[in-house]
């Protein structure tokens, strides 16, 4: 008989282990971490113990990531009551900088606008290339990775040579962009392109929602 054929009966007959107890035993099979042979029943147990730490690890990381994701969702909850207390442009912008810096850790970030009647005093006007807007429309989710545009580049000041990952996200009042929001760091890690956007996503649509009040 094949091995897969024992195991299937075994599997068919489970009285065979009530009918044969003894034998069961009386059977040594290799340790799993050594040379030394143990019974089936030493065996089963050590298997459960390993699964046992499987499943602990995982419930670890759940645990971890829940955790993280309420303190995420926390600083996005105070990014939403800062935005909403904001009493003009300027202030919803410095209110998107300050939370943005220090609430989440983003060392450098830059904002442009295009929709509406430019402000001048404001260099989130600063004029853009056709590319940059065509890039907004093109930002169905935001942008997690190691490039940006040199015109992009540019907007982030003389730290721009270290910097080695960025976060693009389009500002959008009914599905037109009218601005974008880059972050950006040093660390490579940072923003990666595998890394979960739906809280940029979120802050992305709070940014739009605040900053459209002000934009005709």
């Amino acid at each position: 008989m094949q091995a897969n054929e024992v195991a299937s009966w075994l599997q068919a007959n489970p009285k065979f282990f009530e009918d044969y107890a003894d034998l069961v035993a009386e059977i040594f099979i290799p340790h799993p971490h050594g040379g030394r042979a143990i019974p089936i029943a030493e065996r089963q147990i050590l298997t459960l113990r390993e699964k046992n730490k499987l499943i602990e690890t995982k419930l670890g990381e759940l645990l971890q990531f829940g955790e993280e994701n309420d303190q995420i969702g926390d600083k996005v909850h105070k990014l939403t009551v800062g935005l909403l207390q904001a009493r003009d442009l300027a202030g919803v912008l410095g209110t998107l900088n300050y939370h943005l810096q220090d609430h989440f850790r983003v060392p450098h970030l830059a904002v442009r606008l295009w929709g509406g009647e430019a402000d001048e005093t404001l260099s989130e006007f600063a004029p853009v290339d056709a590319e940059v807007r065509v890039l907004a429309r093109s930002l169905a989710t935001p942008y997690c990775g190691p490039y940006v545009t040199d015109e992009v580049m540019g907007w982030l000041g003389e730290s721009a040579p270290h910097l080695k990952s960025f976060t693009q996200v389009a500002l959008k009042a009914d599905g037109e962009p009218f601005g974008l929001l880059v972050l950006a760091s040093e660390d490579p890690q940072r923003f990666y392109p595998e890394m979960g956007t739906l809280y940029l996503a979120r802050i992305g649509e709070l940014a739009s929602a605040a900053l459209g009040r002000y934009l005709d």
